[in-house]
């Protein structure tokens, strides 16, 4: 069953889940996770304390909403947009990530959120 999250950056508030694998269960255990964002394109990402591989939900096909864990930076990856590897509208992460959840709003409301200098994601 997935764990509902929200995600609070700036003034944006968006309802999201961690699905239910040994990864993304990982990440809810270390909730909350509060920290300052990086960006890459339309993709916000940042280091937390999470040491998990690639798992059977690996891709490098990521839609917008979609939340990734990359494991060479231990980062989670919320995609909202392009990001630089991208040839068209959707996003493209760096190398291969574990899809461990979705934003279930908006997730273009991010775009407004770019420069932020804290994130905070929480269980709901």
């Amino acid at each position: 069953m997935p764990t509902p999250i929200k995600i609070i950056i700036g003034k944006t508030i968006l309802k999201a889940e961690l699905f239910d694998t040994p990864c993304a269960l990982a990440i809810a255990a270390g909730l909350p996770i509060e920290t300052r964002p990086s960006e890459w394109g339309e993709e916000f990402y940042f280091t937390i304390s999470v040491n998990h591989p690639l798992d059977s939900s690996a891709t490098e096909r990521v839609m917008v909403g979609d939340i990734g864990y990359w494991p060479p930076g231990q980062a989670l990856a919320l995609f909202f947009g392009p990001t630089p590897m991208s040839s068209g509208a959707d996003p493209v992460p760096a190398s291969a990530v574990n899809r461990v959840g979705r934003i279930l709003d908006d997730s273009r409301l991010l775009k407004k959120e770019k420069g932020a200098d804290k994130i905070r994601i929480e269980k709901e």
